[in-house]
């Protein structure tokens, strides 16, 4: 995602791999430096709630000697404004997304790495943004985990109209009460759909990146039509697990969704798939950065070597179902995983996968505004 400010689509085959299963055990790779594994003491992570699986924490914590101690969080304004309450003490690492660097910045709150004890080559370069995008001084970000926000459904309650789903679906009468998403990226979504039905100009959505005035003419409209179809809308989540519990047991049969938690139910073996949809999937990637009260130095860099071992990156993902950016991590995730990726984004769904742009600090704010008018309604 190295062009993540433009509204272009931006293509994935050119660093996507198939997968292949390998071994059930996951010890340590022999290729984590000795500095790292003669390691000990703890490190304070806080990351999205589901990056972590117990099969990486374990794997890292016996080889290292390093006690994870991990706070989970379901949102960027979340993450932020925990950072901001500390004064950026408190944590070693957090985990921002690649398009909030414009919000991060101003805040003060990150200091940058040492890039000599990072392994950034271990990583896809089309997604090393970090020095770019990111350069506070010196580089404050680098990359840990991709996605995409489409559509989840239940496979037995739910069939899509056509190959792909769309983000209608969530607000569509038809699926009252039974749908779910999160507050702003669901009246994105609804905005997306509506491009696409010719209820609204072509290109609105991302136009409202660019100006307060513009913003605040198509938000106005896309909200009042949020708004009276809200009834429809069954859960608000604002996290992975109220996502996987709406789609299991909460009677959601199609809902717009991150594309970890439904692919990790459907690797369970559930009635769940996720695709992306007509419109296009919004792109993401998660990074790894340093508040500037970081204590434990050395322990830090022993986690990004332990990040970006091909083998712990690529067993992670059966577990959190979203994608790694390490080169060669999808050879060590289970067969299963490359089935799910084709699943996920067939035809030309990865040409056609929207680079979420970065946001402004007065886009998040009155994004927020009028996100809160939706959840208030």
């Amino acid at each position: 995602m190295s062009h993540f400010i433009t509204k272009a689509p931006i293509a994935r085959r050119s660093f996507l791999k198939g997968s292949a299963a390998v071994g059930a055990g996951l010890a340590m790779p022999a290729i984590i430096s000795s500095k790292a594994l003669a390691s000990s003491g703890e490190i304070n992570i806080m990351m999205w709630s589901d990056y972590l699986p117990e099969v990486f924490v374990d794997a890292f914590e016996s080889s290292t000697g390093i006690k994870i101690n991990f706070t989970g969080i379901g949102s960027n304004e979340e993450l932020l404004n925990k950072l901001k309450a500390t004064n950026g003490e408190g944590f070693d690492i957090v985990s921002p997304t690649n398009n909030r660097n414009l919000q991060w910045q101003p805040a003060e709150l990150l200091q940058p790495f040492d890039m000599n004890r990072v392994p950034i080559d271990h990583v896809q370069a089309s997604m090393a943004i970090g020095e770019k995008y990111w350069n506070f001084g010196g580089c404050c970000w680098i990359p840990h985990i991709w996605g995409t926000e489409g559509i989840g459904w239940r496979t037995d309650l739910f069939t899509p109209a056509g190959e792909f789903p769309s983000y209608y679906d969530v607000w569509d009468d038809a699926n009252a009460g039974k749908t779910m998403g999160r507050g702003h990226s669901m009246i994105l979504g609804l905005g997306l759909a509506l491009e696409r039905m010719g209820q609204l100009e072509p290109g609105s959505m991302w136009a409202a990146y660019e100006t307060p005035e513009k913003m605040t003419e198509v938000w106005t409209k896309v909200t009042d039509i949020a708004i009276s179809k809200k009834k429809n809308i069954k859960i608000i989540w604002n996290d992975a697990d109220t996502q996987k519990a709406g789609l299991l047991n909460e009677g959601v049969i199609v809902g717009q969704t991150w594309d970890g938690p439904p692919l990790a139910l459907k690797t369970d073996g559930e009635p769940v798939m996720y695709r992306a949809p007509i419109e296009g999937a919004m792109a993401w990637i998660d990074g790894m950065a340093m508040p500037k009260g970081a204590k434990n130095i050395d322990q830090i860099y022993a986690f990004i070597e332990a990040a970006y071992t091909p083998e712990l990156a690529g067993k992670a993902i059966d577990f959190h179902g979203y994608n790694s950016p390490v080169i060669g991590a999808a050879d060590f995730a289970s067969a299963t995983y490359s089935q799910n990726f084709a699943d996920a984004y067939p035809g030309d769904a990865l040409a056609n996968l929207n680079a979420w742009p970065a946001e402004a600090p007065w886009y998040a704010d009155m994004r927020t505004e009028f996100t809160n008018k939706f959840m208030s309604a």
